[in-house]
């Protein structure tokens, strides 16, 4: 699952369109109208309709947007048609798969104003401008309040608690190979565990009983006892690997909304994940494309999307939800790792999961 509603329930989007989204997706037609501007992402961006139209009335551009399934598959059609581009801007790619845009040349440098608003530790591409930080969140294990209450168990808090007999059993994960989430997660105990340590631990979570799931749905929506539809679906796993963000998201859609979150967050199993746009390298629309990717990281944007895609503003003064900051975890220090490493690690090391846990 890629990083729009993958951090969100499975009903986040659909709120979003309900409440009143505007979005186009299919091929692009707008055959290089200088009074259009096409945003190229993943079926998982959403902007309300108040905000598209504030871009589009200050803009003077009409705003299309094209969306090409999942983060993955939107990334590789971008650098398969490099200097021929379907649109003007790309939404979408985020550290895990950033240096593949990156070293195919997907992207025409832009220095967007009102970069010196967002923290220079998410300006990964610091210098060259080919992409430009949008919004940031974590994949973190969350957990079933009730589950563990009834159990008289505290829930855990660190990848080393997973490991231990008492969670023995209770963690669903996905898998990395064919999950956004799943790879996050993979990569947040190498930081913890260094290049070397990782597979010992994996070892160890297997022989605790994780599960592994192929995508975040099935594993939240289907498994994970603590959200809305795994209780439907008759969940048994009171751990699962989410976002953050999904606490916020269980009381924002539920009905009637509940006085506290019935899910939290293990602060200490936290990886960041970073979403970037940059200019399309050919774009036929490249001052539109610079405009929209001005109106991305401005104020107006950043506010629309945490409960747009449940994800976090990148510029320091944008103002959260109060569902967010009464319901959200608080998570000090995500684990990292450079896009570099990932470009060179990712496949091997899903190979070696594969072989370790499954």
């Amino acid at each position: 699952m890629n990083i729009g509603l993958r951090r969100a329930l499975g009903t986040a989007l659909l709120g979003a369109l309900a409440a009143g989204t505007l979005t186009a997706c299919g091929t692009d037609d707008s055959g290089g109208d200088p009074d259009t501007v096409t945003l190229v992402t993943h079926s998982s961006f959403a902007i309300s309709k108040d905000v598209q139209r504030e871009f589009e009335k200050t803009s003077g551009y009409k705003l299309r947007v094209l969306e090409n399934g999942d983060a993955g598959v939107a990334v590789n059609k971008a650098v398969l048609s490099k200097g021929n581009p379907e649109g003007d801007v790309f939404f979408g790619v985020d550290n895990t798969l950033l240096s593949r845009a990156l070293d195919n040349g997907v992207f025409t440098p832009y220095e967007a104003k009102g970069l010196d608003r967002i923290p220079q530790d998410l300006q990964l591409d610091r210098g060259k401008h080919r992409v430009t930080p949008v919004d940031t969140g974590e994949i973190c294990v969350n957990y079933d309040k009730k589950y563990f209450a009834d159990a008289k168990l505290a829930p855990p808090r660190t990848f080393a608690d997973l490991i231990k007999p008492a969670y023995k059993n209770l963690l669903v994960t996905q898998n990395p190979a064919t999950s956004s989430p799943g790879l996050a997660f993979l990569l947040g105990t190498a930081a913890e565990y260094g290049d070397d340590g990782w597979q010992d631990y994996w070892k160890k979570l297997r022989d605790n009983g994780v599960e592994v799931v192929d995508g975040w749905d099935q594993a939240y929506n289907d498994r994970f006892s603590g959200s809305a539809g795994g209780k439907k679906a008759g969940g048994d796993r009171p751990l699962v690997v989410s976002y953050a963000s999904s606490p916020p998201a269980e009381v924002f859609y539920a009905d009637p909304r509940p006085s506290r979150a019935p899910t939290g967050v293990a602060t200490g199993t936290c990886f960041r994940q970073t979403e970037f746009a940059g200019l399309l390298t050919g774009a036929k629309n490249e001052k539109g494309g610079k405009a929209l990717l001005d109106f991305l990281i401005g104020k107006r944007f950043q506010e629309d999307v945490p409960l747009t895609m449940f994800v976090n503003p990148v510029i320091d003064d944008a103002r959260l939800p109060e569902v967010f900051t009464e319901f959200g975890a608080r998570v000090e220090d995500p684990r990292t790792m450079a896009p570099e490493k990932i470009a060179k690690v990712r496949e091997p090391w899903v190979k070696t999961w594969s072989s370790l846990v499954l």
